[in-house]
């Protein structure tokens, strides 16, 4: 496979001298044929570990086993697909899916033991999915290592404060049985320094952030009255929230846009914007973009309205192609990015109104929007890969 774009969009990496030894590394993880966040930041790490540090990299998966991979994947890279299709529980009826995820999960673990048996790898990464249950119990010689691309109160949210007792009860041991595992990890890997305390039974938790997907040619000339959102039109991402925002925004700011872009059912937020009365010729619900960086770039202010982020990935494309960033100050992604007055303004966390000042303020004021946004172009370069690949290096794959 040829990769003209992926590599080239790097600097050459300037970071500490490599070893004569070929570090081997396994990822764990179901699959690569999905657009989203994980799988690009895998596809990513994987990519630039091989090319850059030499490391024999392979990605282990349990689904997808006929499906080409979303992003584009070094030739250095090798995979192995166990095809294992737990995606098939999701067509099962309740009684049947016992038995049958009790099945292909040993049937997981049979195959992923053989595997890392033969592979010997030095490290392995498991993306805690399904293996956290048993990965720990592979004697294979790795040292192995857990990264969360969750924070934890999202992490396999039960909302157990609207469960009846059983359902709390079963929460609560499960979150027991995981911590017990989590524990028996060399590291965990969390995104935010607020994550890493929130972890407060480990003593193995290290804080690594995302990398910037990519690096763009260009910045935004911030000549576009035009807010720009990119999230899926789910729950967690507050598109409703937003929009009850904007309705107070566009009535002080009449020449300003808002456009959305993203994966999802829309029919929910569309019936909403004609209950607020919001002018829809300015306020436009779109599809998922396959040219994230020309919206950035047609755009003058980013705004995140999220109930809650893992890290938030948008955020630092949208400044790195310098944009001004408005947020909710949700856990815990934004204020672990965004410096406060700085290169960005944070609301408080569920607060339209807030949002709404806050997104004033910035439309209103072209000189503070322009060195907002000088200050996100140059604060963002902290999240290049080859930083955030030169941590990994360091603080884990180095390490004993």
């Amino acid at each position: 496979m040829i990769i003209p774009n992926f590599f080239r969009i790097f600097a050459p990496f300037d970071g500490p001298s490599m070893t004569n030894e070929k570090l081997k590394i396994v990822y764990l993880t179901p699959a690569l044929y999905m657009a989203g966040g994980v799988e690009r930041v895998l596809t990513m790490k994987a990519n630039y570990f091989a090319e850059h540090y030499d490391y024999d990299v392979t990605i282990i998966l349990t689904e997808g086993n006929d499906k080409p991979f979303f992003y584009p994947l070094s030739d250095k890279v090798k995979v192995i697909n166990l095809d294992i299709n737990f995606e098939e529980l999701w067509t099962c009826s309740f009684l049947k899916k016992i038995p049958v995820y009790l099945c292909k999960q040993q049937r997981f673990k049979k195959r992923l033991k053989a595997e890392l048996m033969r592979l010997r790898p030095d490290i392995t990464v498991s993306l805690l999915r399904r293996e956290i249950n048993f990965i720990n119990d592979i004697k294979d010689g790795s040292r192995k290592i857990g990264e969360l691309h969750i924070n934890r109160a999202n992490y396999r949210n039960f909302n157990t404060e609207q469960a009846g007792l059983v359902k709390r009860l079963f929460a609560r041991c499960w979150s027991a049985n995981l911590v017990g595992h989590l524990k028996k990890l060399d590291k965990l890997v969390v995104l935010t320094e607020k994550d890493r305390e929130a972890w407060t039974e480990l003593d193995n938790v290290v804080t690594i952030p995302d990398p910037l997907p990519f690096v763009p040619s260009r910045i935004s000339p911030l000549t576009e009255k035009r807010v720009v959102a990119v999230a899926r039109y789910a729950h967690e991402k507050g598109i409703d929230l937003l929009l009850r925002a904007w309705s107070k925004v566009e009535k002080k700011s009449e020449d300003w846009c808002l456009d959305v872009y993203g994966d999802g059912d829309t029919s929910q937020f569309e019936r909403l914007i004609d209950e607020l009365h919001i002018d829809r010729r300015r306020c436009r619900l779109n599809g998922r973009t396959d040219d994230v960086e020309r919206e950035y770039l047609r755009s003058s202010v980013f705004v995140l309205s999220s109930r809650f982020e893992g890290f938030g990935m948008v955020i630092i494309e949208a400044m790195a192609c310098g944009l001004p960033v408005v947020a909710f100050d949700c856990p815990w992604g934004p204020r672990s990015i965004i410096c406060d007055g700085e290169d960005g303004l944070i609301a408080e966390n569920g607060n339209t109104d807030d949002l709404a000042d806050k997104l004033l303020r910035v439309i209103s004021n072209k000189a503070l929007r322009t060195s907002m946004a000088h200050t996100a172009q140059r604060n963002v370069q902290r999240f290049r890969i080859e930083h955030i690949a030169e941590q990994w290096h360091n603080e884990i794959f180095l390490k004993k």
